[in-house]
């Protein structure tokens, strides 16, 4: 009599238990409570027909200082709010080896003054013995090459001397006007490198406004033209005018510098506020300006983002470009529409998916 052995697949047995386990599992309810939360409606802001970009307030008459030679900071002079002097030493760099250089050079014009005497003598001895026919037309054609480039070597080593004290200058940084210094980016025993600036100052009280303009609005702004700037941090509108207007975009990201003069003013303004500036111009571009306010600004690294509400009452996070900011709120360029809302406050910490519900 045979037997026969049926073997079942390790799968299909475990379908079949998996299945028949099912039956007897009943679905977990989520009892996760919902967060209460706060919202609010985009606001699209388009009322004002007249063109308002953003730029930032710097002072007129303002520099960079930096160095051309390499070396130890010896002493920093001055500190960031000091008042400082035209010609007034800020930054001294260590110059021994310009010390040595300049001794060199100072050697080498003494021994050419010496050379240049000597053969400015035989010249002169020479040209009144040629005179008297006593020396002869080569004789004296050699003198005058001897005399000639040894006075080509004094005023090549009197160069070299010119040469070293400029470098001196760069060694010993000193105030290019009256100003304030505003910041100061190297200590006493640093390292100084060529091109790398190491004290900013600035001329207080004559202010200009750097405005960065859409290429669909840059042919309306005209040089001369009036414009009314918006303070944002002391809420106050000053006045100005148009001196130039930038005819490239190539390094500004497709947007163009407007540089505005500061009219005389007794406001409390400093170099690096943000402005609102408002040309009398109707904008060209019917966009909307969607506005929501910075507290309700998520942030993580670079990102930025808002929390939105789903169908199903969870929260999620959307990631947002901003722009400009008009001063609690800031424009939002892309990631929400003007119909949408937004999560403003929580009373708990929201996360992608959360519960909640509306206040």
């Amino acid at each position: 009599m045979k037997k026969y052995i049926y073997l079942l697949s390790l799968t299909t047995a475990s379908l079949f238990m998996t299945s028949c386990g099912s039956e007897d599992k009943k679905a977990v309810a989520d009892t996760t409570p919902a967060i209460p939360v706060t919202v609010s409606q985009i606001t699209a802001n388009n009322t004002s027909p007249f063109l308002s970009v953003s730029g930032k307030i710097q002072a007129t008459n303002s520099a960079d200082l930096s160095t051309r030679i390499m070396g130890y900071v010896n002493k920093v002079h001055v500190n960031v709010g000091d008042k400082v002097k035209k010609g007034q030493l800020l930054v001294s760099i260590n110059n021994t080896d310009l010390q040595a250089k300049q001794g060199q050079v100072n050697a080498g014009i003494t021994e050419a003054t010496v050379a240049y005497n000597n053969a400015k003598k035989d010249y002169n001895r020479f040209q009144s013995l040629f005179a008297d026919n006593s020396a002869s037309q080569k004789e004296l054609d050699d003198r005058t090459a001897n005399f000639e480039m040894a006075k080509a070597r004094l005023e090549s080593a009197k160069q070299m001397k010119n040469e070293i004290n400029a470098q001196f200058a760069y060694s010993n940084i000193t105030a290019p006007f009256n100003g304030t210094v505003t910041s100061k980016s190297i200590e006493t025993g640093d390292m100084a490198n060529p091109g790398v600036p190491l004290i900013s100052i600035e001329t207080p009280g004559n202010f200009e406004v750097m405005a960065m303009v859409p290429e669909t609005e840059i042919s309306q702004i005209k040089k001369g033209s009036e414009v009314s700037v918006l303070v944002k941090s002391i809420n106050q509108t000053l006045k100005g005018k148009v001196v130039e207007v930038s005819t490239s975009a190539k390094n500004t990201g497709g947007q163009y510098l407007v540089k505005i003069d500061l009219d005389k003013t007794d406001a409390n303004i400093l170099s690096g506020m943000f402005v609102s500036v408002q040309f009398p111009v109707e904008k060209q571009s019917a966009t909307e300006l969607i506005l929501i306010p910075a507290e309700a600004v998520i942030t993580n690294g670079q990102l930025t983002g808002v929390y939105t509400v789903s169908q199903s009452n969870t929260a999620i996070l959307r990631w947002l470009r901003l722009g400009r900011t008009f001063g609690d709120q800031v424009e939002v360029l892309s990631g929400l529409n003007s119909d949408e809302a937004y999560i403003v406050s929580a009373e708990g910490k929201l996360y992608n998916g959360a519960k909640i519900t509306i206040q």
